[in-house]
């Protein structure tokens, strides 16, 4: 069964079916996420998340990026 599932997988995943996670923000949410941090637009990364709709943990890691 095991094998079955592994040789399953492997086709869908050359037929793109494995994508992974889609991001809440796109490129230029995430560009201005950081400007607005770095301008102190927002008191504290909790207002920052809420202004954008996502959760703390996610400001934290977009803030972390470098792009």
């Amino acid at each position: 069964i095991l094998e079955r599932q592994k040789e399953g997988i492997k086709i869908a995943a050359t037929q793109g079916k494995y994508k992974g996670r889609i991001h809440k923000l796109n490129t230029e949410q995430a560009i201005a996420l950081r400007e607005a941090w770095k301008e102190r637009k927002y008191p504290s990364k909790v207002d920052l998340a809420k202004a954008f709709g996502i959760s703390r943990q996610a400001v934290y890691r977009y803030l972390k990026q470098i792009n």
